[in-house]
């Protein structure tokens, strides 16, 4: 059955199923789609498959479901095999769809950079709604609105600074317009020096007020003229969102504030899910083209959604000081977009949830080497200013301990204890001083396997709830420990250990190229939860930390 053949009934509510009869033919079979979409474009999008049905000659069906984007991506990540962190478990959502247009590009470049087999084939946007700051009208005219409107690096040192101005945001975590104002807030921040202050500081400023579902953070805005006090005078939501409440009448109406550059949209994309039987497939890139129509645009206008390219349809109420079309980014490389959300979302969880950690860092003779990439400081000296930085993000509910570990450190044992694990509340210079020393020892092999063992017996026999509760592992070299564990011993031993009931994860994060990938998964996987990640240039293990904190691989 070709794609120009098909046509499409919409089942909305279960209504009916089976064939339809056109020009004169009846239907001996029924393509049966499969749609989940967000809530907002639902309408058009049922609206856009009844009117196509009506004009094809042959049959499928459709059956168009408005659905969360967060319980979806809980669903198809569980699906893969994967848990985002802190999306939560799915409720009310199907995995079992065809095709899925969520609200942003986001949610599937989060499932694919943890679930390598999530391979969608995207079909492109059919709609737009760009993120902007919603303040009420007052708080919006002491930032210079309607006649002016501040760059984003501008707010984002506002936002960090100014003890008035009350910002919030929904959880980045389990929400498209949370991340797109991150990623807007980091790309405004920039690269220099300064940049990784004033993220954090924009990050802890956001998250005093932070919320986990959209409806909440809209009841903290003021709900009567003139109210003062707690609450949130600044936050960052869609287009949409904002015209959406604004149509409710309220006592006090929201300004869109629209920062330049226009670095962030919700993009709505048309994803095929992976392994759709071909003909499936067909029919739902054909219901796509159907998406490109003036009708189309038009009913995503009275849901206050734009089309793709930035231009509203006829009855499109635009808030006050809108620009006429607001173009989509520039197209960025999907993996460097992916890695970016990874960094994000680490410093995001570092930073509003607490947790236990026992740092563990190898200083093998290895770690001597110098590291052209950033500037020829060594191994281990990076380390150091991973560490640091690291620090620096965690909040005082953080409790971390730090050993280092090579052969023979004490007597045969090959790891020391340079600090306990202690709350980050009043220990900070004992775990700095304890972040020098991190150094590497003259003639040091690799007692890896003994090390992660004794690291994850120690963090659980410590176990504590409502934390994260994880061992993380700097190494640049496989293990190299005559007389210790052999891989088989370990594992064994791991297993035994683990306990469903006060879980563990284990991070391992290698360097270098000198690295047994199989080595290390095998360890994580007998810890029962954990992830490796990689840095071939050592000077990226920064961001390959931030990445390892927000994913769950394994969860």
């Amino acid at each position: 059955m070709t794609s120009s053949a098909l046509a499409v009934v919409v089942i909305a509510g279960g209504a009916w199923a089976g064939y339809h009869e056109f020009s004169g033919k009846k239907c001996t079979e029924t393509v049966s789609l499969k749609l989940a979409v967000a809530p907002e474009v639902a309408p058009a999008v049922r609206a856009a498959a009844d009117t196509w049905a009506k004009g094809e000659d042959a049959c499928a069906t459709i059956e168009v479901t408005a659905t969360d984007p967060t319980g979806m991506a809980a669903a198809v990540g569980g699906r893969h095999g994967v848990n985002l962190g802190g999306v939560g478990v799915a409720k009310n959502a199907d995995p079992d769809v065809d095709a899925w247009i969520p609200d942003s590009s986001t949610w599937l470049l989060r499932i694919g950079s943890e679930a390598p087999g999530f391979q969608p084939a995207s079909l492109g946007s059919i709609a737009e709604s760009p993120l902007v700051l919603a303040a009420p009208e007052d708080a919006a005219a002491g930032l210079g609105w309607p006649a002016s409107t501040p760059g984003w690096k501008d707010l984002a040192k506002k936002v960090a600074t100014d003890k008035t101005l009350r910002p919030g945001t929904v959880d980045p975590l389990r929400d498209a317009t949370g991340l797109a104002g991150l990623l807007a807030f980091a790309a405004a921040a920039g690269t220099d020096a300064a940049a990784a202050t004033l993220k954090v500081g924009v990050m802890r400023a956001l998250s005093a007020n932070s919320s986990s579902i959209r409806n909440d953070l809209l009841q903290k805005l003021p709900q009567s003229a003139g109210e003062t006090g707690a609450g949130v005078s600044l936050a960052p939501l869609s287009e949409a969102d904002v015209i959406a409440y604004n149509g409710g009448k309220p006592a006090t109406a929201l300004a869109a504030l629209y920062p330049k550059p226009f670095s962030v949209v919700l993009d709505y994309p048309f994803a095929i899910m992976p392994g759709v039987d071909p003909q499936k497939a067909t029919a739902a890139t054909a219901f796509r083209k159907a998406l490109d129509t003036k009708t189309f645009r038009q009913n995503l206008a009275r849901a206050g959604v734009r089309g793709p390219d930035g231009a509203p349809g006829a009855g499109f109420a635009a808030p006050r000081g809108a620009p006429a079309t607001v173009p989509p980014p520039p197209a960025q490389k999907p993996a460097a977009v992916a890695g970016a959300i990874g960094q994000l979302l680490g410093s995001w969880t570092a930073i509003t949830q607490p947790g236990r950690m026992l740092a563990v860092f190898d200083v093998s003779a290895s770690m001597k080497a110098k590291v052209p990439t950033a500037g020829g400081l060594t191994r281990a000296q990076v380390t150091q200013g991973v560490a640091r930085q690291g620090l620096a993000l965690l909040d005082d509910r953080w409790s971390v301990g730090n050993w280092t570990f090579s052969t023979n450190m004490a007597g045969r044992r090959p790891w020391v204890e340079n600090l306990p694990i202690l709350s980050c509340a009043g220990h900070r210079p004992e775990m700095l001083a304890a972040i020098d020393k991190i150094v590497p020892k003259a003639g040091g092999d690799t007692g890896l396997y003994d090390t992660a063992l004794a690291a994850y017996e120690r963090v659980q026999k410590g176990w504590q709830p409502g934390v994260s509760n994880s061992v993380v592992i700097y190494t640049d070299g496989e293990n190299d420990n005559p007389g210790g564990l052999t891989i088989g011993q370990l594992v064994e031993k791991m297993t035994k250990l683990r306990d469903p009931n006060r879980p563990v994860r284990m991070i391992i994060i290698g360097m270098g190229t000198a690295i047994d990938r199989a080595e290390l998964e095998a360890i994580t996987k007998a810890a029962g939860s954990g992830g490796v990640f990689i840095a071939t240039d050592p000077a990226k293990i920064g961001e390959i930390f931030l990445e390892a904190i927000a994913s769950r691989k394994g969860a």
